[in-house]
């Protein structure tokens, strides 16, 4: 594969010079973990569904990710190649990694919820050489699944299967044979070790707004990023960090796989969300971190005060993807005494903005934190034009921990001769330097020429006694161009009419112009692998319905 990641070399002096990119990578840390802590336990891996536990001390994750990168190479693997991986939460996605960085491949994480549309056009548009699945999983078939498709994919020689019956097991290629302790292992292992600005990570966006665009990462690149993330969160080699968001997104991968070994500390790893389970993972592991979306939030708080227990270990809870609700925040730190951190980024960015450990509690739900070290925002107007503190507009990014761009579309890289990034995004940023996500620049509805704020509407919702989920879209109007729609998934046995809501959002004195004019109850809303709902579904669905 070549890989066209064009916004990375004019960058290197910049960052080197400011100190912001380490030129490591990620077999550097496990060396060191190697160096300094052998024994000490490295990952803890839960199958809830299969009913397994399996635990690595750093010296047995070194040696499987050597043994798996050398049962790679024996599949053909080269530098460059792509390994995709459509794993859950297991030891296998970690050790997938490691191995393809021991010997130069790119990881492809997809997420295991993809089905033959997704991954028809990951796989070819990615020219995967193998890709990593389960037999099963929450009684899906991937390798039937998989096989059905691999002959319209020219590029896919091989389908390994976890759990697999057959000569195409992973245990049986990958994880069985000592393949580290061959005569040629060592030269397999030493001959094609990647740089610090080769592609790493290939992982396609989670299509919002459309078609996928695939992210290329570099060692650089994601490190520019964990490492002040960390230090932001004031986590170090004695934390438990325990991921449950899927590893296939960038959360799980950079802050629940990469960090954890970069950091020497330990990495537990919940392959399905279940609370019950979480509270009693935390409580047995003592995790002290964990990043994860509002509902996991949700389900957290409510799950320890019913089961009227605690989990004094977790220190701190960082939710990203969607506004916090205040009410969400003020319950959480009552019941779970921990702090809860805002944040915002991208796939092509990782997490940039974070509130700080000792901000005040509103700010994880008055903002989305304030940029890292490395990192720059600005709001511009329509015409390009810096906008003061508190004016809305559209957001740009110029960050260390920018992307190398998107494969074999560089024409929609969005970041211009100065480094700036479109993110696609709308905000405002107050004196302080904090942001607020107020909107998608392709989710703005004007309505009769006045902008709504959509973002600030759906945070109004979420506080509905009655509303579970909620979204403001766009349906065309002929006189005034858009109308405001609020599509809503309600709570167990409650009801919800227009009346009710227009009444609820002007008891919250909302303008009467911001208000929807149109409700629509969902069972379900259509989202992305990461949960963050796809609006523009939600608005072909309204265009459908209104003929």
């Amino acid at each position: 594969m070549e890989f066209d990641a064009v916004l990375l070399p004019k960058r290197r002096a910049q960052m080197i010079a400011q100190g912001f990119w380490h030129d490591r990578t990620i077999n550097d840390d496990l060396n060191a973990c190697m160096a300094a802590c052998p024994d000490k336990l490295a990952l803890t891996a839960y199958r809830l569904e299969a009913g397994d536990l399996r635990r690595f001390a750093y010296r047995e994750l070194v040696q499987m990710a050597d043994r798996v990168a050398v049962g790679l190479a024996r599949l053909g693997v080269q530098k460059n190649d792509v390994v995709a991986c459509q794993l859950p939460n297991w030891w296998h996605f970690t050790v997938t990694y490691l191995a393809c960085s021991r010997i130069g491949a790119v990881i492809n994480p997809l997420m295991h919820i993809f089905r033959e549309r997704e991954l028809n056009f990951m796989l070819k548009h990615g020219e995967a050489k193998v890709i990593i699945a389960p037999k099963t999983f929450r009684g899906f078939d991937f390798e039937a699944m998989i096989k059905g498709i691999q002959p319209n994919l020219p590029d896919l020689k091989h389908v390994v299967v976890v759990d697999g019956k057959d000569a195409n097991s992973f245990e049986a290629l990958l994880s069985g044979p000592a393949w580290e302790k061959e005569a040629d292992a060592k030269d397999i292992l030493n001959a094609h070790r990647p740089g610090p600005d080769d592609i790493t990570q290939l992982i396609y966006t989670s299509g919002t707004t459309g078609e996928p665009k695939g992210v290329m990462h570099s060692a650089n690149t994601v490190m520019a990023n964990i490492i002040p993330y960390a230090q932001r969160l004031q986590l170090d080699a004695e934390d438990v960090v325990l991921m449950a968001s899927p590893m296939a997104h960038q959360t799980g991968f950079m802050y629940g796989l990469m960090m954890p070994i970069m950091l020497k500390a330990s990495a537990v790893l919940q392959d399905i969300w279940e609370p019950n389970k979480a509270v009693e993972i935390i409580q047995l592991e003592k995790a002290s971190f964990t990043m994860a979306s509002t509902p996991f939030l949700t389900d957290l708080t409510r799950t320890v005060v019913e089961k009227k227990t605690t989990v004094p270990t977790l220190k701190t809870f960082l939710c990203a993807g969607a506004p916090i609700p205040g009410p969400l925040v003020e319950q959480a730190r009552a019941a779970l005494k921990t702090k809860i951190v805002s944040a915002w980024g991208m796939s092509e960015n990782g997490a940039v903005t974070l509130i700080k450990i000792d901000d005040p509690d509103e700010r994880a739900f008055t903002t989305d934190g304030v940029p890292l070290p490395g990192v720059e925002l600005k709001v511009v107007n329509d015409d390009g034009v810096a906008l003061p503190p508190g004016e809305a507009g559209k957001l740009y990014v110029r960050s260390c921990s920018n992307f190398g761009g998107y494969l074999k579309r560089a024409h929609l890289n969005g970041t211009d001769a100065d480094g700036w990034f479109d993110t696609g995004d709308l905000a405002r940023l107050d004196a302080q330097g904090y942001v607020r996500i107020t909107g998608r620049s392709k989710d703005v509805i004007i309505r009769g020429g006045e902008n709504i704020p959509v973002v600030e509407i759906e945070s109004l919702l979420y506080r509905h006694p009655a509303i579970a989920m909620a979204a403001i879209v766009s349906y065309p109007d002929e006189r005034l161009g858009e109308r405001a729609c609020a599509v809503v998934v309600l709570k167990p046995n409650q009801t919800l009419d227009l009346p009710g809501l227009v009444d609820y959002l002007k008891s919250q004195k909302v303008a009467v112009q911001y208000i929807p004019e149109k409700l629509e109850i969902r069972d379900a809303m259509p989202a992305t692998p990461s949960g963050k709902i796809q609006k523009f579904k939600l608005r072909e669905i309204l265009r459908e319905q209104m003929g």
